[in-house]
């Protein structure tokens, strides 16, 4: 046996750790065992439950109270995995009736406010597009953009000032009655992320991370799964497989 660091032969039994035989270099007091674990890190099946524990209204504490995954490491999870979806997928057919609405949230503080917009098809389940950011036209502008490509007969909204500046005269119905759809998109939204309750104890910390964590949360209910971090197992690469042959469609903009 030689010592890792100088090659010596000079090693003495030196204790045990974790359960095995830990050796000392006596010539640079090097300290290492026989054989490493050639895995390391956690395994798939973790980061998996870890994420779908996350986007099924758990906090990054609680997860770590009941995984015992630290939950800075659960957040470089969401991060990795963040930077790989999109902000919407295609419609699988053209919606005909269209419906816009915004949700109320914040970043950091509670004087800190965030909308998020959001497009759905009144008459299938699903978001198709959102955005995030203030309450203002400027915000609203690249939704309506893909918005607007759909040509629906109407639209759908609860009649804020900035929709007739992008919809055309006639277009619009306002309406509360009919925005069920998206009132129920909105909704669950707020029951499967923890940081987007009414009332709770996990809020966002940065518009980072906030806009992973809905790009993870409408990737886990068009698909009801998570693609894994980390690009060197087999897992994150049938995560790609899967995200391909599902119709992944756009990059981040």
């Amino acid at each position: 046996m030689q010592c890792p660091e100088c090659k010596s032969n000079h090693i003495n039994k030196n204790g045990h750790k974790k359960g095995k035989q830990n050796y000392i270099c006596v010539n640079c007091c090097r300290q290492f065992i026989d054989c490493y674990e050639t895995q390391r890190g956690y395994c798939e099946d973790v980061k998996r439950e870890c994420l779908k524990m996350y986007v099924n209204g758990m906090g990054f504490r609680g997860i770590e109270r009941v995984k015992n995954v630290h939950h800075t490491t659960i957040i470089g999870w969401v991060k990795q995995v963040g930077k790989l979806l999109p902000y919407y997928y295609d419609p699988e057919t053209i919606p005909d009736v269209g419906e816009l609405d915004e949700l109320e949230t914040f970043v950091g503080s509670k004087k800190t406010k965030f909308w998020l917009w959001t497009a759905v098809n009144h008459f299938k389940q699903g978001i198709l597009g959102w955005v995030l950011g203030d309450h203002s036209g400027e915000t609203f502008a690249p939704l309506w953009q893909l918005v607007s490509q759909w040509q629906c007969y109407f639209y759908v909204t609860d009649g804020w000032k900035v929709y007739p500046n992008f919809i055309p005269d006639g277009d619009q119905i306002i309406s509360k009655i009919y925005m069920t759809r998206v009132e129920g998109e909105n909704t669950r939204l707020r029951h499967y992320l923890a940081r987007l309750h009414r009332k709770t104890l996990c809020y966002s910390k940065s518009e980072e991370m906030l806009r992973y964590s809905i790009k993870l949360l409408i990737h886990y209910l068009k698909f009801a799964d998570v693609p894994t971090p980390y690009p060197n197992n087999s897992n994150y690469c049938s995560g790609l497989r899967f995200l391909r042959s599902a119709s992944l469609s756009r990059n981040d903009p």
